[in-house]
């Protein structure tokens, strides 16, 4: 087990069994994200997605909420600047998290609005505490679905329930959360951290990290492409992976009561 903190950027690390769980750590601004925080998150992802000992992500919040969004001084820098000074801030594109190899897990450990609910929707798995509520937040404040969530929410839950999240602002508890799926699972908030976790840990210790990254590819490409070009894609992935060392490596432990050892992902390139 190791762990780090980031020095004044509001964000802390820390790995265990292949697990690497990030921090929202500004409980005292209710985890709301400055420049530095924000860049911070996205290097922190782009630390664990190329480390070969990490095999999945979690990212929580300290405290009562996950993430309330942007802060004063994060709107101001984007009031003044366009798309390109948004990415030279960041380091990274906006939407970074969908570009990661590696499964991203969220739990909310409380509430999420704004830009705090982007990033929980930008991961491929949500946990959610019991008594915490999201909000999209934007027309309330007079903005718009900012960093994808007008593209994100229809596709995780059509576009009649994304329309009413978005164009509302309302709040949405974990039970509605839940049955509209923007959440999966949902557990009280003392466990909700802990079950992410286990979550995490069965797919680093149990799936092969790079099956994990093509149907993770896969998932994004297939949103906007039509059905038998997926399949074919599909067709060809499955020819690759027939003759790769994780399918050869679980093939030779059929029968056996061990989990299989899958090798890493190498630290850069494709799967």
């Amino acid at each position: 087990m190791s762990s780090s903190a980031e020095g004044g950027t509001g964000i802390r690390v820390r790995t265990e069994r292949g697990v690497r769980t990030i921090h929202f750590g500004r409980p005292e601004r209710r985890n709301a994200m400055d420049g530095v925080m924000f860049a911070a998150y996205y290097a922190a992802l782009a630390d664990a997605d190329a480390d070969p000992e990490v095999r999945a992500i979690v990212v929580t919040g300290d405290g009562d909420w996950f993430c309330s969004g942007a802060d004063a001084s994060t709107l101001n820098l984007l009031a003044a600047g366009d798309s390109a000074d948004v990415v030279e801030a960041l380091g990274f594109p906006p939407h970074h998290p969908m570009t990661l190899r590696k499964p991203l897990i969220a739990a909310l450990n409380g509430g999420a609005a704004g830009l705090g609910l982007a990033q929980a929707l930008f991961a491929d798995v949500r946990f959610m505490a019991d008594g915490a509520r999201l909000s999209t937040a934007f027309s309330k404040l007079g903005l718009i679905g900012e960093y994808g969530t007008a593209w994100l929410l229809p596709r995780l839950i059509g576009v009649a329930n994304a329309m009413d999240l978005l164009l509302s602002a309302r709040k949405v508890d974990a039970a509605e959360a839940r049955e509209l799926g923007v959440v999966q699972f949902v557990r009280p908030k003392e466990e909700v951290l802990a079950a992410a976790q286990d979550y995490a840990r069965e797919l680093a210790q149990n799936c092969s990290p790079r099956s994990m990254a093509v149907i993770k590819r896969q998932v994004w490409r297939g949103v906007d492409t039509d059905g038998p070009e997926a399949v074919a894609e599909s067709v060809r992935l499955m020819v690759e992976s027939l003759s790769a060392t994780d399918f050869q490596t679980a093939v030779q432990t059929l029968g056996q009561r061990t989990p299989v050892e899958f090798p890493p992902l190498p630290p850069e390139g494709e799967p």
